[in-house]
């Protein structure tokens, strides 16, 4: 069974940067990525990797928030930078991964990042 567990959270100042990292346990082959979830609002994606290495973001953090991973150490990462006030958000780390015949969804306890003075 994969677990996710995500750390990097914090509270950083307006067009500050920050990392988010994501352990994950077990071996996924499958996509993994970034959503967030902001107080009052639905989750909504924001990046995405394949097992291959193709990439995918949200038009809003394009250019901003590359995803990387680590496949040494099984790590996701989330790299934030130019970060906005209303990027305040509970960040969540995904994974869609297949056993045998089955599809299966991870998701990590989120982290909570939040952008202020």
């Amino acid at each position: 069974q994969v677990q996710l567990v995500e750390s990097g959270g914090t509270l950083v100042q307006p067009g500050g940067s920050l990392r988010l990292s994501c352990q994950v346990s077990g071996t996924i082959f499958g996509i993994m990525g970034w959503y967030r979830q902001a107080p009052g609002k639905q989750r909504e994606w924001v990046a995405a990797i394949t097992h291959d290495g193709s990439k995918n973001y949200t038009d809003s953090v394009k250019g901003r928030f590359p995803i990387s991973r680590d496949y040494a150490k099984n790590i996701l990462y989330l790299q934030m930078s130019s970060l906005k006030p209303e990027e305040t958000a509970v960040y969540y780390c995904n994974a869609v991964y297949v056993r045998g015949l089955s599809v299966y969804t991870a998701w990590g306890q989120g982290t909570q990042v939040t952008v202020s003075t």
